[in-house]
């Protein structure tokens, strides 16, 4: 079988599948990417780069537009190249950020997947959740736009995969029945509970402390609650003498609006906040070993969203069995139920995250059912092992309906 991934990381959501389709000789795997890093045994890397930057003169609203055409026109190019060379995918996997748009032109005999991960709506979602549901026009008819390249990748796909609930309700009624929600899946034989771990890593020794809370995001960033948590950290530190609170993540924005050249968030909380702790530590983006280290150590575990794409990490740290103290928003809501597998708090409130960090640190013994509870969680209903097959079987049979 010829398998055709497209993403513009790599090897990103398809890292399970790929590795599993390339295992076996009779299959042909390969990955269009427009990330060069990265290599994954058996599987054709093709690497494309857009013919130029989204334009400066074009109208705001096309920004992303434009961007995702370029993506998606760069993308056809190299399945153009791959075509003459012989090579016709049996099935194409793509993540929609543009590199699906064109292949039913390249490719029209070959069953489209697609991996829908957000569709952008103006009111109650991430867009208004700030602004409590008061927009301009001007911001709705933006965000109304944005979705272009996403109805192309509706109208053109056969059907698609989207990883939780919350974000299937996020698309159109009428293309829902296109869509099944199915989780990448969590590895829980390598992400598990070490309830007596010490965190120790190369440039971080926590080995004699009893209170770390912990904060993972890949970004530092306002969509992910990162300003809310500094405030509450400050709160924290103050309260608890002899807490350490351990942040992963760059200072990178992916989400929302992005800073001027050269600043961050983290330094714009630490100045406004005149933070200047020893018992706070910035890890910065650090190996996935170290990550599950610091979750395994994890005394409470915070975790704060807009209402929007779920994170990876959050069900990751339920995996290893951390006290999740998550953002009361819909998509942690999908999967934390308060005080049973988790403790829920008002994302607005620093004030109601450090209270809820005191009831996590001061009830240790009661505690430990949440734990074990979000563990539970992932093994139930989102386990890599459980999943991976099922998006198997939606592969397979796209290939065997074609056939």
């Amino acid at each position: 079988m010829n398998i055709l991934f497209l993403h513009r990381n790599f090897p990103a959501q398809f890292v399970h599948l790929a590795q599993y389709f390339a295992k076996d000789p009779n299959n042909k795997v390969v990955f269009i990417t427009g990330r060069k890093e990265g290599n994954i045994e058996n599987v054709i890397k093709v690497v494309y780069e857009p013919v130029r930057q989204v334009s400066t003169q074009i109208h705001n609203y096309l920004k992303f537009t434009e961007d995702s055409i370029l993506h998606g026109q760069a993308a056809a190019n190299v399945a153009i190249q791959l075509k003459n060379q012989g090579f016709v995918p049996d099935i194409i996997y793509g993540h929609i950020w543009g590199q699906t748009m064109f292949m039913k032109d390249v490719f029209p005999n070959t069953p489209l997947l697609c991996y829908f991960e957000w569709f952008y709506n103006a009111h109650d979602s991430d867009v208004d959740f700030v602004s409590q549901g008061k927009l301009d026009t001007n911001t709705e008819a933006k965000t109304r736009v944005k979705n272009s390249h996403i109805l192309v990748d509706l109208y053109s796909c056969d059907c698609g995969i989207t990883p939780t609930k919350y974000q299937l309700s996020q698309f159109p009624k009428e293309f829902r029945h296109k869509i099944s929600v199915l989780h990448d899946g969590i590895n829980t034989d390598y992400i598990k509970p070490s309830y007596e771990s010490k965190l120790i890593l190369p440039n971080l020794d926590l080995s004699e402390s009893n209170e770390i809370i912990t904060y993972v995001s890949r970004g530092l960033e306002p969509y992910r609650g990162f300003p809310q948590f500094m405030e509450a950290a400050k709160i924290i530190l103050e309260r608890r003498p002899n807490c350490h609170i351990v942040v992963v993540g760059d200072d990178g924005v992916y989400y929302g609006a992005k800073l001027p050249e050269g600043q961050s968030f983290r330094e714009i909380m630490l100045k406004n906040l005149n933070l200047d702790s020893p018992r706070l530590h910035f890890t910065g983006r650090i190996p996935y070993n170290q990550y599950v280290q610091v979750l395994q150590a994890s005394s409470a575990h915070v975790y704060l969203t807009f209402p929007f794409v779920l994170s990876w990490s959050m069900m990751e740290a339920m995996a290893a069995g951390c006290l999740i103290i998550g953002s009361d928003t819909p998509p942690v809501r999908e999967l934390i139920q308060d005080s049973h597998n988790g403790l829920l708090v008002d994302f607005f409130s620093p004030t109601s995250i450090a209270d809820r960090v005191d009831v996590a640190l001061d009830n240790r013994e009661t505690m430990m059912q949440l734990r074990q509870n979000a563990r539970k969680t992932i093994e139930y209903n989102y386990q890599l092992k459980d999943l991976l097959p099922k998006h198997i079987d939606i592969i397979n049979n796209l290939v065997n309906k074609k056939r």
